[in-house]
């Protein structure tokens, strides 16, 4: 038999791409398994328990092992200031800080940060009782629109106890003398995108905010 009769061609790809789609066959298929009572249903994916510490308070959650630590604190703890934007760790929006340092919630899993300490947008303060931060975004208007402002001011916080532990940036001049200056704070704060463009306000927000604990 001519060798040509194995070559695939595009309309047998298609032709055998929708058999499996009609006959149900997929590579991605869920596991199955058969009860005792002889029915059969999917496998149920396994569970893990993890412990942390959100905003001074312990949180015990049972949780498949691929829920990220934002879907755990939307979902699960219902702290909901944390936002879901692009869910790739490219705009900064769920941006939380962990054991003092900022981390993308969306791109780690949850079960990741057993004994961890979290501390959310709820956590940094409240009405009456603001944030240093969150009061300097309020008074020069470091927000718009403000869902990415729960990231801009978690990032904020942490890119400032970055400076202060001399952890140097792509743009610090000196590595072992680094200083507060307004193109470390844009550099820092790059990978928290605002869309309303609200960035000479957030820079002045955070030099208020550095310049007071200086004092």
């Amino acid at each position: 038999m001519p060798l040509d009769q194995f070559r695939p061609t595009r309309r047998t790809a298609v032709a055998a791409g929708a058999a499996t789609v009609v006959g149900g066959v997929s590579p991605f298929a869920a596991e199955s398994r058969t009860t005792s009572s002889g029915a059969t249903g999917p496998v149920p994916a396994a569970r893990n328990e993890v412990g942390f510490t959100v905003n001074g308070q312990p949180a015990r959650l049972t949780l498949d092992p691929r829920v990220t630590l934002l879907d755990a604190l939307r979902e699960h703890l219902h702290l909901t200031g944390s936002k879901k934007g692009c869910d790739q760790g490219q705009c900064g929006a769920c941006t939380v800080l962990v054991n003092g340092q900022r981390i993308n919630s969306c791109l780690s899993l949850a079960v990741m940060h057993d004994g961890d300490e979290i501390t959310t947008i709820e956590g940094l303060g409240e009405p009456g009782k603001l944030h240093p931060m969150q009061a300097a975004f309020v008074k020069h208007d470091g927000f718009q629109c403000g869902y990415c402002t729960p990231g801009q001011i978690c990032s904020s916080v942490g890119m400032l106890n970055e400076i202060s532990a001399g952890i140097p940036s792509h743009v610090t001049a000196e590595l072992e003398q680094v200083a507060f200056s307004e193109a470390e704070v844009r550099e820092r704060m790059s990978g928290n995108i605002c869309r309303c463009a609200a960035y000479p306000n957030i820079v002045a927000a955070i030099r208020e905010v550095h310049e007071g604990e200086r004092g």
